[in-house]
């Protein structure tokens, strides 16, 4: 597993990173999440062991990266922020000279090049210098050098950054698919990609470990959680109806669009409820909608200073 110990990173005054602490275990695809500038690349980089931590210890597969780095490294698959690779290179060039660095005997390299290839559909571009690449297809050569030796652990800083809808959909299949067997961590500000790959989420800010737990549970700590949420005409008329309703805590029409959510007291299950009394008063709505909850207004309460300083005192 991923097993970090009160890992810190201290530039002079400034903490980037301050004594996180977490476990992944294989199987697991953990979403590291957080604001610009919170510690997540600082932290991926001391996993990865390409930057030293001030103190606190990061083992990966029981290999601590500082004392052990070269067996570390052996089992880790990284891509760095930015998909940094040697431009002049074109990506059969590049991953070649990849599999040399991991010692991959020369028919094993062409087996390897060739299914990464496949994966992350490069055909079309293998021959382009790197540079002359955009900036999705950059991005694909960059995971396609992370996953080239099939390592056991894959730590992936913004693996979706710059691709296409429809690259993004392939790149979190290959990600789900390999996430059977190995250890996944990655790096992300959309939300999105939490629900379509992550079974875990670690929401950091100002370098501090704020969140760890699974979507639906950061989902259930929202205020939505729970709440019906549909679309019809008029719906000033029906507010004051639904606020008598068993169980609801408040009605709120959104003013932009004119969306009416009802919102329910602890522990209460309101769909059939609402759907019973919009019934009853025959009213045509085109949509009704139970609320899972919703990460982006979690994401923001953890992450503003005044949650950041409950989280500290708890």
């Amino acid at each position: 597993m991923i097993e970090t110990q009160s890992l810190c990173k201290r530039y002079g005054a400034f903490t980037a990173v301050d004594a996180i602490s977490f476990k992944v275990a294989p199987g697991e695809v953990l979403g590291f999440l957080g604001p610009n500038g919170a510690g997540k690349s600082t932290s991926m980089k001391m996993i990865a062991g390409f930057l030293a931590p001030t103190s606190g210890t990061a083992k990966v597969c029981g290999f601590d990266v500082l004392e052990q780095p070269l067996e570390a490294k052996r089992v880790i698959g990284y891509l760095p922020e930015g998909a940094p690779s040697y431009g002049e290179m074109t990506p059969v060039e590049f991953l070649r000279f990849v599999g040399d660095v991991r010692g991959l005997d020369a028919a094993k390299c062409r087996k390897r090049i060739d299914d990464v290839v496949g994966r992350l559909q490069l055909e079309s571009v293998l021959q382009q210098p790197i540079d002359t690449l955009s900036k999705g297809f950059k991005r694909r050569v960059g995971l396609a050098q992370a996953i080239l030796h099939d390592p056991q652990v894959l730590i992936l800083d913004e693996p979706t950054d710059g691709l296409d809808p429809n690259q993004k959909h392939e790149v979190r299949g290959l990600i789900r698919s390999m996430a059977r067997d190995k250890i996944i961590v990655i790096s992300t500000h959309i939300l999105e990609e939490v629900h379509a790959v992550c079974t875990r989420a670690v929401i950091i800010a100002q370098g501090k470990l704020l969140a760890d737990a699974t979507p639906a549970e950061l989902e259930a700590r929202s205020r939505y959680h729970g709440a019906v949420s549909l679309t019809c005409e008029n719906p000033a008329v029906l507010r004051e109806g639904l606020q008598r309703l068993p169980g609801v805590a408040a009605v709120e029409i959104d003013a932009q669009d004119g969306r009416l959510t009802v919102f329910p007291r602890p522990g209460a299950a309101l769909f059939e409820t609402v759907s019973d009394f919009l019934r009853a008063q025959k009213v045509d709505f085109s949509e009704l909608q139970w609320e899972q909850g919703r990460l982006d207004e979690v994401f923001r309460q953890i992450t503003t200073v005044p949650a950041q300083r409950e989280g500290a005192r708890a």
